[in-house]
């Protein structure tokens, strides 16, 4: 380790010292610029900038700025985005130039984005980040979804290398890692549940959202404090031209937007929100049988989410972003016997960003923000009440530096700084009558932070290297942890049209999800490293092949990737979870492997698109004997209930007219581990009692649940403007449309001659969650 650190910096000053004689190899001036939306004035983050002619081009950043130094002359320049018109602009580079493209939406929301082949599968195969995958919403409004609610993390689970937990939830389970290790941000802010209704929908509204970027491996050295992806969400920046209101209709939520500028061309806001109404349905019928005593209430639940942002440029080199989510899920249970049970849980997010621009080669971006995630549920029976919960409250600041010094490098800096809080257990109990009451709250503070550096280098057309370091640290009382994580990914050109990658990453992680897997709800506590729990820490390298074929309207790659943790968490058997002071001693540590081959074939032109993707993997974890426990599975290796042999996905995507998309997604996975009992065996006491069968259980997870499959249709109908619209629509979806019923879990009915008679044996019964279900919104903006 200590070897390669050196040579990374000593490689990392090599090149800076080469700085200004690579800068002064070529009279060459700057071409920089925004990229955005024709119709809003929104930036578009991501949008390709291209000069056919020099085979060169770059990417725009969140703020949707663009910077290329080419030598004098006279270029053709081409500019696309997913969804939107390609533009192209004949410009004589005899100066530096600052050149801002406004481009207009495509009719074909998925239509022509490619011009001579420099578009976005040119830049995906030129680029030596691998392992990443960019989503925008209007690609993700256009699949078919359960209930018809557009869900971004869901369109996610359709990439190759990412599982999902099961039927119906929005979890991810990327190469091998649990779900507490996926770094989720939006706007540079952390987000702790990325989910609503236990799993079955992300907080993401898809109206609020302009873009998400999956990372599966070669991390670069901005991101850290997770092991297994980042998923890096950006928030809309809402309409600088006019007021504008959008939503959508659907039948179990509805949506409404909001936004327009602060002042013309200088800012601009967006407030998103959406609630669900099961509640609405349930109240009601439970209203109606409110005088039958045997009637067993339906529980009350609904969830809700509210987004902001607001930008406003205070001058031609200084600008200003506030971004703000507040989410809650809420359940409910009341019986006629004076038993009440209530479960709540949600996010609150905000953050403020101050972009400047010093010069065309030197931006910064610093943002503060602010993460608080809660946890409660609280049972009430007649005098008696009980309440249990959870919490972490985060405030953090970072501050990110980009310099551009020549064509040849483009290098990062940063410093990251997080205060976390953390409410491990908090219990009162008591009488509503004030006789007795108890309480107890058992919590923690952490502080962490990191320092880091990168470089993109590209030596030659062939070669181009994205390499950096991070430095990071965590303290939580008198117990202090830090380690120094490399980063390193690199492309060579076979030919134009063929790629070679290879990615380096190795990360820590802090914080520790704690979850009682055996709960019937779930219940989430994070968790820092203190005493004898230490960080976990992962490797993964990985490398590839991408080829542009059909003349560049289809990319192929294929990627190998072998990741190994260690001081992966588990908890003893029965172990007490909440409101202990002593949780230290309920963990068990272990170590774990992943490693598989990610096939992956995706069309982005033309009337067809659409994309296959086919994962095989592996996914093992290990915990030997440890605290006077025998470990897990007596210290051999098992499998997680989130391994899946064989994962393979199809979407199409396919304009019948002007007016009609047909869609369609196709799922395949193997079955899930689980733990099922093998046999069971007779207990009778010794006064002759009825006879007991109790469960014999093998290792864990030695058995799978049967194969998953699904196929989802849609179609997008899209309305003409009226006197009240500007823009409709009409999505039906059929969400499992051949009926398949995939296995939810498996439990076991005893087996009788009659209902007197004893039992003779026990048959497996498999529960499904969710069959053939139709579903229509209304979409709409005026």
């Amino acid at each position: 380790m200590r070897n390669t650190f050196l040579l990374l910096v000593f490689s990392f000053f090599l090149v800076l010292s080469g700085l200004p004689a690579a800068a002064q190899s070529a009279v060459k001036y700057t071409l920089s610029g925004y990229v955005r939306a024709a119709n809003s004035r929104e930036v578009l983050p991501g949008a390709s900038v291209t000069v056919p002619a020099l085979g060169t081009g770059v990417t725009t950043d969140a703020a949707g700025f663009y910077s290329l130094d080419l030598p004098a002359g006279k270029y053709q320049v081409v500019v696309s985005f997913i969804g939107y018109l390609n533009q192209t602009r004949e410009l004589n580079l005899a100066r530096d130039q600052k050149v801002s493209f406004a481009l207009a939406e495509s009719s074909n929301t998925l239509g022509e984005v490619v011009v001579e082949g420099a578009g976005t599968l040119e830049q995906k195969l030129q680029t030596p980040q691998m392992s990443v995958e960019r989503l925008t919403a209007k690609e993700a409004k256009l699949l078919p979804a359960l209930f018809g609610e557009v869900d971004i993390l869901k369109t996610l689970q359709l990439k190759p290398g990412v599982q999902n937990g099961g039927e119906g939830t929005s979890g991810l389970f990327v190469r091998g890692g649990s779900s507490d290790q996926n770094l989720v941000l939006v706007d540079d802010a952390l987000v702790y549940n990325p989910s609503h209704l236990f799993g079955l929908f992300s907080v993401f509204n898809p109206d609020a959202v302009q873009s998400v970027d999956l990372y599966k491996g070669g991390f670069p050295a901005q991101y850290g404090g997770r092991l297994s992806s980042v998923i890096d969400v950006k928030l809309r920046e809402g309409s600088k031209e006019k007021i504008g209101v959008s939503g959508g209709l659907g039948l179990i939520s509805s949506r409404l937007t909001v936004e327009g500028p602060i002042v013309k061309d200088k800012g601009s806001f967006i407030l998103s929100g959406r609630r669900t109404y099961f509640d609405v349905f349930t109240r009601q019928i439970n209203k109606l049988n409110d005088d039958d005593p045997d009637y067993n209430p339906i529980p009350d639940y609904y969830f809700y989410d509210f987004n902001a942002k607001a930008n406003y440029t205070l001058g031609p080199k200084d600008q200003v972003f506030l971004s703000g989510y507040y989410g809650r899920d809420a359940f409910k249970f009341g019986s006629q016997g004076g038993f009440d049970f209530s479960f709540t849980w949600g996010n609150t997010v905000g953050a403020a960003r101050w972009s400047h621009v010093f010069n065309k080669r030197l931006f910064l971006n610093t943002t503060v923000s602010a993460t608080d995630y809660q946890y409660a549920v609280t049972n009430k029976l007649d005098q008696f009440s009980f309440s249990l919960g959870s919490n972490i409250r985060d405030y953090s600041v970072r501050t990110d530096l980009d310099y551009t010094p020549n064509t040849k490098h483009a290098l990062k800096f940063g410093v990251q700084a997080t205060t976390h809080r953390f409410g491990v257990g908090r219990l009162q109990a008591g009488a509503s009558d004030g006789r007795f009451s108890i309480g107890s709250d058992v919590a923690y503070r952490g502080q962490e932070g990191a320092v880091y550096a990168s470089d993109n280098f590209k030596p030659s057309d062939k070669w181009q290297l994205e390499y950096g370091l991070r430095l990071t640290g965590f303290q939580s009382g008198s117990d202090a942890y830090g380690g120094i994580e490399p980063r390193g990914a690199a492309r060579y050109s076979l030919t134009p049209k063929t790629s070679l990658k290879a990615s380096y990453a190795l990360m820590y992680q802090y914080v520790h999800l704690v979850t009682n897997s055996g709960a019937t709800l779930p219940t989430d506590i994070w968790y820092p490293s203190r005493l004898s729990v230490k960080p976990q820490r992962s490797q993964q390298v990985a490398t590839g092949v991408s080829f542009l074929l059909g003349d560049g309207k289809y990319l192929l790659s294929n990627e190998v990737y072998y990741k190994w943790s260690h001081n992966q968490v588990d908890f003893k058997d029965g172990a007490q979870l909440f409101v202990n002071p002593d949780l230290d001693s309920e963990f068990l540590f272990g170590k774990g492997w992943a490693y598989g081959n990610e096939i992956y074939l995706e069309k982005k032109t033309g009337r067809t698109t659409g994309w296959i993707g086919y994962t095989l993997s592996w996914s093992k974890r290990q915990f030997l004997p440890q605290r006077g426990t025998t470990g897990i599975n007596n210290g051999a290796e098992f499998y997680p209930n989130y391994d899946r042999r064989h994962n393979l996905t199809v979407v199409v995507l396919h304009q019948l007219t002007e007016r009609l998309n047909l869609t369609g997604s196709f799922v395949y996975t193997s079955g899930n581990p689980t733990t099922l009992p093998a046999g069971r065996f007779a207990v009778q006491d010794i006064f002759g009692g009825e006879v007991e069968a109790v469960p014999i259980y093998p290792d864990r997870n030695s058995y799978r649940m049967a194969s998953y499959n699904r196929l989802d249709l849609g179609l997008v109908w899209k309305l003409k403007p009226n006197r009240w619209f500007d823009e409709s629509d009409l999505t039906f979806s059929v969400y499992n449309a051949y009926n398949r019923r995939n296995p939810y879990f498996v439990y076991f009915d005893q087996v009788r001659a009659d209902d007197d008679a004893p039992v003779t044996g026990f048959r497996a019964r498999q529960v499904s969650l969710f069959p053939v279900i139709p579903a229509v919104t209304y979409n709409f903006k005026f």
